[in-house]
């Protein structure tokens, strides 16, 4: 049976030759990624970032999410989770692909 499944997307080493196009176009046009980086509006922009994001988790995010992983649900998820996880490494199907409707390719 065909797999309709495509795979796709970009792999570890891909992001990692990626990056290293990028740094080697960004010397060829002079541009200093350490003199970017230290600039003192640099810092002040990654100071407030991290500020900004410190204070969402802090004063919104931390309570809801410490009350989901505290629930009974991500106990639930989690068993599922490692059920599937042993299927994949036992190479049986998982629940989804059970579940998953099958089409016919001739």
């Amino acid at each position: 049976m065909k797999s309709i499944y495509k795979k796709g997307g970009i792999s570890i080493l891909g992001a990692l030759l990626l990056g290293l196009v990028l740094i080697i176009v960004l010397s060829y046009f002079n541009v200093s990624i350490k003199a970017i980086v230290e600039s003192p509006k640099a810092k002040d922009n990654f100071s407030y970032i991290g500020s900004t994001g410190r204070s969402l988790w802090n004063d919104y995010l931390k309570k809801p999410f410490s009350n989901v992983l505290n629930s009974d649900t991500v106990q639930y998820f989690w068993k599922s989770f490692l059920k599937n996880m042993q299927n994949i490494h036992d190479g049986k199907p998982t629940d989804f692909q059970k579940s998953a409707p099958t089409l016919k390719i001739n």
